[in-house]
C-alpha cells in the first residue's frame, strides 16, 4: 500500500471505484434519523417480528452440542441440499442435490449469482422500483443496471414490451422479484411466459428472488418462471429461510440452478466465506422437514395486520393516500401523490413531526417517485397507532 505523509495528513490511494457506484440504504438512514427520537413507530424494516420457532432453534443448539462446529462442503451439507431440491418437487420442478447451493442468507446467494454471471459491460434488466440492493450487487460487478419502469395500473409487474425495447446485444440478464419489494405485487403466469420468450429469443438468464414466495395472500397461486417450459436451465432461483420462518439473524439462503452455475457459484463460496455455519445449516433443515404450522400461524397475523393497514390507509387519509391491495410479502406501497409532497418531504416531515418512520419510495428507484413503503411485519397496535398519527399528519397538510 502507498502511504505518502504530508505536513501531519495521510494521502493514499484511493479505494476501488465499486464503492462509489453502490449508494446506501433509504431503510437504514431513515431509521438512522429516528435514534434519539421519543415513541416511535417504525414501518422500516422488512424483518418478522416473531421469533424463530422453537423446533428450528432446538436443531440449531442440538448441533453445537454433537459438536458440529467445523467445516462443511462449500456448496452445503447433502442432507440440507437434497431437502431443498425434493422441496421443488410437489411442483413439478425436478432438481438434485447438485443444482442447489446452501449460501450466508439471500443476499449472497445473489451476489454469487451475479459474481458467476457477469463481467464488466454486460447489461442486467431490472424493474423499477426495485430492492436497492440490486442496483448495488450488479454494480459491484462493474455491470450495468438497466431500469424498466413498472407501474401500480400493472400492479408493478414487467411489461413484456418495455423489456424488449431495453434489450441491447450487451444485456445478459434479467433479475426480478416477486412477490414484490417494496410493492407486494406478484406476477401471474401469463406475465412471466411472456418474459420467459423474451429470455429464451435473446438468449438471457433470469435470477429470480423469490424469497417471499411463501408469504402470498389471495387466492392465487406463486408461480416461478423456472416452471415455464425452455427456462429451467437458464434460471437462477433465489429463496431463503429468513422472511418465512422468521430466521433473518441466521443468515442461511440457497440458490437453485443448473450444474454449471452452481459448480461456479461454489467456486467464488470457497473463495468468499468456505461454507454456512452447520449448525444454522441444521437448523435450516428442521425449518424445511418439521411442522410448518408455525410458517402458517404467522402468514394468518401478516394477513390480519395486511388488511388492518390496507383499509386504514384507504378510508383514514381522505383521498390524499391511496393504496392498491399487495398480494404477498409483507408491504404496502400506498401512492402519495394526493398529499402534494415528494416522497422524501412526506417520510421525512413524518418522522421529525409524528415520530413514524417510512421508507421514501425514491429509496427504490426514480419510479418510486409518489409512493412511500411500510412494512406491516409489526403488532397490530403498532399499526393502528401508527395510522392515526399518518392521518393527523394528512389533515394538517
Amino acid at each position: 500500500m502507498f502511504i505518502m505523509y504530508c505536513q501531519g495528513v495521510i494521502h493514499m490511494k484511493p479505494l476501488a471505484k465499486r464503492i462509489s457506484s453502490v449508494t446506501g440504504s433509504a431503510i437504514r438512514r431513515m431509521v438512522g434519523k429516528s435514534y434519539g427520537l421519543d415513541n416511535v413507530i417504525s414501518f422500516a424494516f422488512g424483518e418478522p417480528d416473531f421469533v424463530t420457532p422453537q423446533h428450528i432453534i432446538q436443531a440449531g443448539i442440538k448441533a453445537m452440542e454433537e459438536g458440529r462446529t467445523f467445516y462443511t462442503p462449500n456448496a452445503g451439507i447433502p442432507e440440507l441440499r437434497d431437502a431443498i431440491a425434493a422441496s421443488y418437487g410437489p411442483r413439478g420442478m425436478q432438481y438434485g442435490r447438485d443444482n442447489v447451493i446452501v449460501t450466508v442468507g439471500g443476499c449472497e446467494a445473489l451476489l454469487l449469482s451475479v459474481l458467476t454471471l457477469l463481467d464488466p459491460g454486460d447489461e442486467v434488466i431490472i424493474s423499477n422500483p426495485y430492492w436497492a440492493n440490486y442496483n448495488g450487487f450488479v454494480s459491484e460487478m462493474y455491470a450495468i443496471p438497466v431500469l424498466v419502469d413498472v407501474y401500480e395500473k400493472n400492479d408493478f409487474m414487467f411489461d413484456p414490451a418495455d423489456i424488449e425495447k431495453a434489450i441491447t446485444p450487451r444485456t445478459k440478464a434479467i433479475l426480478m422479484n416477486f412477490p414484490s419489494n417494496p410493492t407486494g405485487g406478484l406476477a401471474t403466469r401469463e406475465n412471466l411466459e411472456a418474459i420467459a420468450r423474451l429470455a429464451i429469443q435473446h438468449d438471457l438468464y433470469v435470477i429470480t428472488d423469490e424469497m417471499y414466495r411463501r408469504l402470498i395472500y389471495t387466492d392465487e397461486t406463486f408461480v416461478s418462471i423456472a416452471e415455464i417450459p425452455g427456462m429451467k436451465e437458464r434460471t437462477i432461483i433465489v429463496d431463503g429461510f429468513s422472511k418465512a420462518y422468521a430466521m433473518t439473524g441466521w443468515r442461511v439462503g440457497f440458490a437453485i440452478a443448473n450444474e454449471e452455475i452452481i459448480k461456479g457459484m461454489t467456486k467464488m463460496q470457497e473463495n468468499a466465506v468456505s461454507s454456512v455455519f452447520e449448525p444454522v445449516q441444521r437448523a435450516a433443515l428442521a425449518a424445511l422437514k418439521g411442522s410448518q404450522q408455525p410458517v402458517a400461524d404467522m402468514l394468518e397475523h401478516y394477513r390480519a395486520r395486511r388488511q388492518l393497514m390496507l383499509e386504514g390507509l384507504n378510508t383514514m387519509m381522505h383521498g390524499k393516500i391511496t393504496c392498491r391491495e399487495p398480494k404477498g410479502a409483507f408491504y404496502m406501497f400506498p401512492n402519495i401523490t394526493g398529499t402534494g409532497l415528494s416522497s422524501e418531504e412526506f417520510s421525512n416531515r413524518l418522522l421529525d413531526e409524528k415520530h413514524v418512520v417510512t421508507v421514501p419510495g425514491t429509496g427504490f428507484g426514480s419510479n418510486g417517485e409518489g409512493f412511500i413503503r411500510l412494512s406491516y411485519a409489526t403488532s397490530e397496535a403498532n399499526i393502528r397507532e401508527g395510522l392515526k398519527r399518518i392521518q393527523e399528519f394528512v389533515e394538517a397538510l
